[in-house]
């Protein structure tokens, strides 16, 4: 009986201790289920977290972007958006009480009766008389009216033979009608002005003409490519005179040859500008021109390290600087560039200053303490870099504070030398006539069409540079006589 209860008890001991090893297998399943769950749910928030810390940088990035324009970035004026409306729309300009023309102390620009007197004298302008009343006394009253006269003209040209009976016709005029060097002057100078499509050029001469003169879109296009032609000798000269300038400035735009990207480069300085068509910004399109690989002087330009290999001195413009400033200040809240932008302005006040005196530098000492202040503020900005919230944010203010720091003696260059600029607006603006061609006439057709349009308006815009009559000396240049020299 003993023995039974044993064995039962036993058996019991066992069957329960088998159900515990089953129930306790069960758990460790769970458990290891368990564990599985754990790690994929942590695997996924490690993954959203990354995630969520993209979505935020990228953020930082999209509100720096809509937050660009003109006044914190190279953009230009036009692409401003601002209160909701599109490009080009916006007015900045605040409303006065002012009538509208011109405003009290305002110097006019009417023609004077002694400006009307000089051109007379010059003979710059047809003079012509026209009596009002019976002209029997000597006492009268003169009035001055400025008119321009349109007529189409045909000049017939008479060859005779010489005493052998021969003819010798110059080489203009092999046809039996040829066009006029004021007919190509006006062409050349409108089709300079980048508006206005060679066929509407041929529309608005053949109207100023009533009509007869009968000439084509192609008859515009041969103007154009023989005063390129023509005018080849001319850019040499002046690309030689650019050559002996102590500063060149320098930029380039971007235009579209068949559809594809290239640029317009441009040397400039106060009187004379040179145009060239590129395929590319890179150093090596840079060494294929002839200017460049002789230039001994200073390039002042916006930060283009590829120039870096030319010249033998470097000017960097500071008001793309102010613009970097001014968005690092509003992006990040740190007051390191808002400072730096306050010094800089200082400076320039100060070399205006000092050049109103007729010095060409400043004192050694001012510049020390510039220097000294300068590089002090950007020791604050490394500082303040490292707090710098948003990573985008503080990448671009990393940047810019290592570009200032390493180009430092670039960027200052203008208080030692002053006949340095303070910025490359001069270059920039010789260049806005390209970009408002680009902008409104769209691209070129071919290479060719890319590097007559800038032959031409190497010798358009440097003429309105040296306040030069603009047709006078394109009819010179058709005519074979220098434009410009």
């Amino acid at each position: 009986m003993a023995g039974n209860y044993e064995k039962g008890i036993y058996n019991q001991l066992m069957e329960v201790m088998a159900r515990l090893d089953a129930v306790e297998a069960e758990l460790h399943d769970e458990k290891e289920e368990h564990k599985e769950d754990v790690s994929r749910l942590n695997a996924k928030i490690d993954a959203l977290t990354k995630e969520n810390q993209l979505l935020r940088d990228d953020n930082a990035r999209l509100r720096s972007i809509l937050n660009n324009d003109s006044s914190n970035t190279s953009l230009p004026p036009s692409t401003d958006r601002k209160g909701g409306k599109p490009v080009n729309t916006f007015n900045g300009r605040k409303k006065t009480e002012q009538k509208p023309g011109g405003q009290k102390g305002h110097t006019g620009v009417t023609l004077t009766r002694s400006e009307a007197e000089e051109k007379i004298a010059s003979g710059r302008c047809r003079h012509e008389i026209r009596t009002i009343g019976t002209p029997s006394g000597q006492n009268y009253i003169t009035k001055y009216v400025v008119d321009l006269r349109v007529e189409p003209v045909i000049t017939e040209i008479r060859i005779y033979a010489d005493e052998n009976g021969e003819f010798h016709i110059p080489p203009e005029y092999r046809s039996d009608v040829t066009y006029g060097a004021d007919v190509k002057a006006l062409a050349v100078s409108l089709y300079s002005e980048g508006v206005m499509s060679n066929d509407r050029i041929a529309t608005f001469l053949n109207t100023a003409g009533n009509g007869e003169l009968g000439l084509s879109e192609g008859s515009i296009y041969g103007f154009c490519r023989k005063f390129a032609n023509v005018s080849g000798k001319s850019i040499l000269r002046l690309e030689r005179e650019l050559l002996n300038r102590n500063v060149v400035a320098t930029d380039a735009t971007l235009v579209t040859v068949n559809g594809e990207q290239n640029y317009i480069r441009n040397f400039s300085d106060k009187d004379t500008v040179v145009y060239h068509a590129m395929k590319s910004k890179s150093i090596e399109a840079l060494k294929e021109l002839d200017f460049l690989r002789q230039y001994a002087g200073i390039l002042l330009h916006d930060h283009e390290t590829a120039l870096y290999h030319f010249g033998t001195e470097h000017a960097e413009c500071n008001v793309h600087i102010l613009r970097y400033l001014r968005k690092n200040t509003e992006e990040t809240g740190n007051v390191w560039s808002d400072e730096m932008a306050t010094l800089l302005s200082e400076m320039n006040r100060s070399r205006k200053e000092w050049m109103a005196q007729g010095k060409t530098t400043l004192a050694a000492e001012m510049i020390a303490d510039y220097e000294g202040r300068y590089f002090s503020l950007l020791k604050k900005g490394h500082e303040e870099n490292r707090t710098t919230a948003h990573r985008y944010a503080k990448r671009e203010e990393k940047t810019l504070l290592n570009r200032m720091e390493k180009y430092s003696h670039n960027h200052l260059l203008f208080l030692h030398d002053f006949s340095v600029p303070f910025d490359d607006n001069i270059s920039e603006r010789d260049l806005r006539k390209a970009k408002n061609r680009q902008k409104m006439a769209g691209g070129f057709r071919k290479d060719s069409g890319h590097e007559m349009y800038c032959s031409i308006m190497t010798i358009i815009e440097t003429l309105k540079k040296r306040k030069m009559g603009i047709i006078e000396n394109v009819k010179k240049l058709f005519m074979g006589t220098p434009a410009i020299f």
